[in-house]
Order: structure tokens, then C-alpha cells, then sequence
């Protein structure tokens, strides 16, 4: 027996419902067994407070040195970048005669080379410090609502 085109197209609509509506059985399925899968946790809920405020000093804390630390790293690197092109620029200087071009070009390139990266670190710094001060900020709101 030969299908039509009507009788085709039903045939695939209906497969393609059995897959859908198997499929959407199949995510219920584990999503309710992920709800229900750790009842300790129901019992007792104010043991397993992700947010108590011992937790939010703990991330502040947290927060705050390794701020800190990526600030030293900051300045580290900022040193060792001017370092090197100050010790580039005496390299020029050593290599060629006085005055020049290949000298004077040096050592522009070196006060732009330090020049931006004091520009970079203090960027670099301002966006550690905005991170730090913004997770914070949500730690407290954090602690507020569930404090309240």
C-alpha cells in the first residue's frame, strides 16, 4: 500500500510528538529526582545555609587578600616591565655613539614603555579594587536578606 503525501506528513508529525513528549518525560524524571535526591538537607535547613554570615565574613576576607596579592603582582610586573626597558635603553645607549637617532629613539621608547605601564597597573589596580568592592557589596545584600 502506497502513502500519500497527508498520510506521510502525519506519520512524521507523529513520530516527531512520541520523541517530544518522550523526551520531556525523561527530563521530569531526573529533574524530580534531583530535588529528592538529598532529603538530609531538608531536615535541617538552617544548618546548610549557604549564606550565613559566617560564610559572607569568610568570602570578604578571602576577597580582600587576594585583592591584595593581585595588587603586589600589579605593581611587580609594572616594575619588572620598566625595569627591562630602562635596561633596553642603556643597552642602545652603550651600543651606539652619543646623540644619536638610534639613541634619542630609545629612550622615547623607554619613557612610553614606563609611561604605560603605570597606565596599565593603575587600570589594572582600579578593576581589582571595583571587583573586590563589588563582590562585597553582594555579600552584604546577601547577608541582609537572610539576616533579616
Amino acid at each position: 500500500m502506497k502513502l500519500n503525501y497527508l498520510t506521510k506528513q502525519l506519520s512524521n508529525i507523529k513520530s516527531w510528538m512520541a520523541t517530544t513528549l518522550l523526551c520531556m518525560l525523561a527530563i521530569a524524571f531526573v529533574w524530580q529526582g534531583a530535588f529528592f535526591s538529598n532529603t538530609s538537607a531538608m531536615a535541617d535547613p538552617a544548618g546548610t545555609l549557604i549564606a550565613s554570615k559566617d560564610a559572607g565574613d569568610q568570602v570578604q576576607e578571602k576577597t580582600s587578600k587576594d585583592a591584595g596579592r593581585a595588587k603586589n603582582f600589579i605593581e611587580d610586573t609594572k616594575d619588572k616591565v620598566k625595569e627591562a626597558a630602562k635596561s633596553n635603553a642603556s643597552k642602545v645607549d652603550q651600543a651606539t655613539d652619543s646623540g644619536s637617532f638610534i639613541e634619542r629613539k630609545a629612550k622615547k621608547d623607554a619613557a612610553t614603555i614606563q609611561k604605560r605601564a603605570n597606565e596599565d597597573a593603575d587600570r589594572t589596580q582600579k578593576a581589582v579594587d571595583n571587583t573586590k568592592n563589588a563582590v562585597e557589596r553582594t555579600v552584604d545584600s546577601i547577608k541582609d536578606a537572610f539576616g533579616k
